[in-house]
């Protein structure tokens, strides 16, 4: 029997001939030895940051033992099919960060005090998915995304510490992704582009000369608009090199309109579905995805907002409404994991080549701590460990794990944030 593993490559050099007429065959996989087409071009390594605002309910979410013999919990049983595939991580926090309002250092590990003047400018740290996305490179469409339901607060900053807005419409992030515009709407978009960049040539050298007249203060805050300044033109430059090239197609309905922000499982579907194609097109390498406050979810036998549910002050009829909204959101996520490995890359998958982490800036809403974070990491190649137990009254720092996904994605760094080692328990 003829074994395709013990094949001779085909040379090279070979010729299909016809006569008088000689075409020099192009490069072929057959032309390799076994293995080296998928060496020679690897998957990409990829980064999905889920980041959610009120929490997960503790008891009801870690696990009692460590390993990946743990029992399941009411709320890991929803991801029972994973098992082996994702690792929960309790007694991780960031240190000494009590705020309420602790979306910004959710993904910085920088503490962030809670603005007691509200015209007083506030300024934060890089966040992993900016530091990362500058780190990565690839050539692709866009960066990074900030995509998914704007919170409070922003969880995405520059490395000025400046918010990064969040793209709030699925829509349009789909026709952002997919859609291919008519050649006189291609036209408008260059002109645009092009006009844009010639504005912010004339307000940046405007800046430079009005800066020097300013005192301290007030330079500081020209020097965070030439950040912007300067984000914005890269942005405009990497847009205007991609206007002419074609968008993927994808197997997807087109979604019409935005989803009613009380439909859960509609809206969050959408938005990891959005997520997945955007990887799976190797359209950006890294987003940001935030999956906040579900309003007043339309599910059966929830009566109450989420925002209200997650204040539950201990109450148990409070704490199985909660449990309604939260059991849907980790079933949605399980979905998704399950539609990541169903992409095939190379001898993987897509879930083998991305890294998933999902998380949130609190523990318990109803009593705004941010200790013991119910962290998930899945994908990326890790040696998942089931559940990683760490001590919940000394908490280990959540940026040493920060460190090493930076470093399961190829970037070199030994610190981030508040780190104080890297977390090498995966």
């Amino acid at each position: 029997m003829f074994n395709i593993n013990l094949r001779k490559p085909i040379d090279r050099r070979r010729f299909l001939r016809a006569g008088a007429v000689c075409l020099a065959l192009p490069a072929l996989e057959a032309m390799l030895p076994r293995g080296t087409w998928a060496a020679a071009s690897p998957p990409p390594k990829r980064l999905l940051l889920v980041a959610r605002n009120l929490g997960l309910h503790a008891p009801f979410f870690f696990p009692d033992k460590p390993g990946l013999g743990y029992e399941s919990t009411r709320y890991l049983r929803h991801l029972e099919e994973h098992r082996g595939k994702f690792t929960v991580f309790s007694g991780v926090s960031h240190l000494k960060y009590f705020n309420h309002h602790s979306e910004p250092g959710l993904f910085t590990g920088v503490n962030w005090d809670r603005i007691k003047e509200p015209a007083k400018e506030h300024h934060n740290s890089i966040s992993l998915d900016q530091y990362a996305a500058e780190r990565m490179g690839g050539d692709t469409r866009y960066r990074n995304l900030v995509i998914g339901q704007p919170v409070q607060w922003n969880f995405s900053w520059t490395d000025r510490g400046v918010p990064v807005p969040t793209e709030k419409s699925p829509t349009a992030v789909f026709r952002q992704l997919f859609t291919a515009g008519s050649a006189d709407e291609v036209a408008g978009e260059l002109h645009r582009l092009q006009t844009g960049r010639s504005i912010l040539d004339q307000v940046n050298a405007e800046a430079k000369t009005l800066s020097r007249t300013l005192g301290p203060e007030d330079r500081q805050r020209i020097e965070l608009m030439f950040s912007s300044i300067r984000e914005t033109e890269r942005s405009l430059v990497r847009s205007e090199a991609w206007l002419n090239k074609p968008k993927p197609q994808v197997d997807y309905p087109v979604p019409r309109m935005d989803p009613d922000s009380n439909l859960i499982r509609e809206r969050e579907t959408l938005w990891l579905d959005l997520s997945r194609l955007a990887l799976q097109t190797d359209s950006t390498r890294v987003i940001l995805l935030t999956l906040g406050d579900a309003g007043r979810a339309k599910l059966d036998g929830l009566t109450l907002a989420h925002h209200d549910a997650s204040h539950h002050g201990k109450d148990e009829t409070k704490i199985e409404q909660l449990a309604l909204i939260e059991e849907t959101e980790l079933k949605l996520f399980s979905q998704f994991l399950g539609t990541m490995q169903q992409v095939r890359e190379g001898e993987g998958t897509l879930f083998d080549h991305t890294v998933i982490l999902n998380a949130t800036n609190l523990s318990n809403a109803s009593a705004h701590t941010c200790e013991n974070l119910p962290i998930l990491l899945a994908g990326g190649g890790f040696k998942h460990q089931g559940h990683v137990l760490k001590d919940r009254k000394d908490n280990s720092p959540l940026s040493n794990l920060y460190v090493r996904i930076l470093q399961q994605l190829g970037v070199e760094t030994q610190t981030f944030g508040s780190s104080t080692r890297v977390m090498d328990d995966v």
